[in-house]
């Protein structure tokens, strides 16, 4: 396992802030509201050794990043209720909690201060946790919003804390910085590995609030490893998690719950929305999890469309299977989803129940199976074969009588599966015939339940000299 470091502090520290600059990227909402981040959210760095040190027997030190809330939200007033009028204080124990897990699985500990607003009485309770979890020893203190000169000296106020030296940066400017990515390099020591290892998926679990996407999580972690409550929208980043299956390593994202634009609160719901399409950008697989006490509703026919628009491989998962009633079969239920889904009438269903565990590990064992038909690459000879033999038993039909010719068929690329052909006229192709020709692809190819892309392309003739020959130019293979 990778050395884990952890941010802590108070509301509105700059944690997430200090978080996306380590990262090297924005990965967590940064907002003023207090109580943005909720869960622990966590991501692979690589910190290179100090300048003096960059040799050959110098090697980069990678750590498991991990963001926390802050400690004490909604204590004051300000932010407390949600538009729907939920007490967001519900919250704080399941915050804590994810805190105190933090703490107790990090190797370091970067307790971070306002060196503008100096030592609060919750920096002292936090400081006091600390210690009390035996965690002291862990503690690098960071003072933020060292943003000129004039602040240095504010910032070591925070060695009254009692976990020694201070290091004074601006998250804003970069100042500060180099030294303490010097100091994590120095504290990770030799035992932290030099590269991060690659999960083999990444899954994406989406649906609209309330779905049990973070019941999900749990139930893989085998543990309260992301906040679940029942107030809608408690889940405002998007959270990856490591899990081992079966001696395979996958990361599983949980993400926002979506609702219609019209009904977003404020600026942080448009950047959970905006993290949540970013996760199905970068997921191998989605899960697209659904409620089965509740109809589908415009919310996941418009997911939907977007996973196949993506050409995202996808698993549907109905979860709180064991909240209906005996007398509806998933039979039933798999012709309710035809109808109301069927633009992934070819994804294969799970039913599973988040809340006991029943079925999660068939859904990620599936999520597998998808990217592995995904992943693969048919060869020349078995597509042109299968080309040929359903335009033999229905080729596409045309109002002049133009009859339609393949002159080339290759997969040039995988995930997802992408087959080009060269014919004499695409326009006969798309469109209605391309359907069945994808349908009819679903019966002989090994990867009939992830989303085939097909690409048409008209043979172009080079110019050539009086009595040469024509030759026709193929589609550049687009493997790397």
């Amino acid at each position: 396992m990778l050395p884990v470091v952890a941010i802590v502090g108070r509301p509105n520290v700059g944690k997430s802030s200090l978080f996306n600059r380590l990262a090297g990227e924005r990965i967590a909402i940064v907002d003023p509201t207090p109580g943005v981040t909720r869960d622990r959210i966590a991501t692979v760095i690589t910190i290179e050794p100090p300048s003096e040190l960059a040799d050959d027997t110098a090697l980069p030190r990678v750590a498991e990043l991990c963001d926390t809330g802050g400690y004490g939200i909604y204590s004051a007033e300000g932010a407390q209720f949600d538009d729907a009028g939920e007490d967001l204080a519900k919250l704080v124990p399941g915050i804590e909690g994810q805190i105190k897990s933090a703490i107790a699985g990090a190797d370091i500990i970067l307790f971070t201060v306002d060196a503008q607003e100096g030592l609060t009485a919750i920096d002292e309770q936090i400081g006091q946790l600390i210690r009390r979890a035996g965690a002291a020893a862990k503690v690098q203190c960071v003072a933020n919003k060292v943003d000129g000169p004039s602040w240095e000296s504010h910032a070591q106020e925070a060695t009254r804390l009692g976990f020694g030296g201070v290091i004074g940066v601006s998250v804003k400017s970069g100042t500060g910085m180099r030294r303490l990515l010097e100091v994590l390099w120095e504290r990770l020591t030799d035992r932290a590995a030099s590269t991060a290892p690659n999960p083999e998926m990444k899954v994406a679990i989406v649906g609209r609030r309330n779905a049990g996407k973070s019941s999900l999580v749990n139930a893989l972690a085998g543990g309260p490893r992301v906040i679940v409550s029942e107030i809608a929208g408690t889940t405002r980043d998007s959270v990856d998690v490591r899990f081992e299956q079966d001696g395979r390593t996958f990361v599983a994202i949980d993400t926002a719950g979506v609702r219609k634009r019209k009904s977003w609160a404020d600026d942080v719901e448009y950047y959970s929305h905006a993290r949540t399409q970013s996760a199905i950008r970068r997921a191998d697989v989605a899960i697209l999890l659904l409620d089965a006490t509740e109809p589908a509703s415009h919310v996941e026919k418009t997911l939907a469309g977007e996973l196949v628009e993506a050409y995202k491989p996808t698993v549907i998962v109905v979860n709180k299977w064991d909240l209906v009633p005996k007398k509806r079969t998933p039979r039933d239920y798999l012709d309710y989803l035809g109808q109301e889904l069927p633009m992934l009438g070819f994804a294969p269903i799970v039913f599973v129940s988040a809340k006991t565990g029943e079925g999660t590990t068939d859904a990620i064992s599936m999520a597998f199976n998808l990217h592995t038909q995904a992943s693969h690459r048919e060869t020349t000879g078995r597509l042109n074969a299968l080309i040929q033999k359903i335009l033999t038993e229905r080729g596409p039909s045309s109002k002049l009588g133009t009859k339609a010719k393949v002159f080339y068929i290759s997969q040039i690329e995988t995930n997802p599966p992408t087959i080009a052909m060269v014919v004499n006229k695409p326009a006969l192709f798309e469109g209605t015939y391309e359907r069945y020709l994808l349908n009819r692809l679903r019966d002989e190819v090994p990867y009939s339940e992830v989303p085939i892309r097909l690409v048409f392309s008209a043979r172009r003739r080079e110019e050539v000299a009086p009595g040469q020959r024509t030759r026709v130019r193929k589609p550049r293979d687009s493997r790397a």
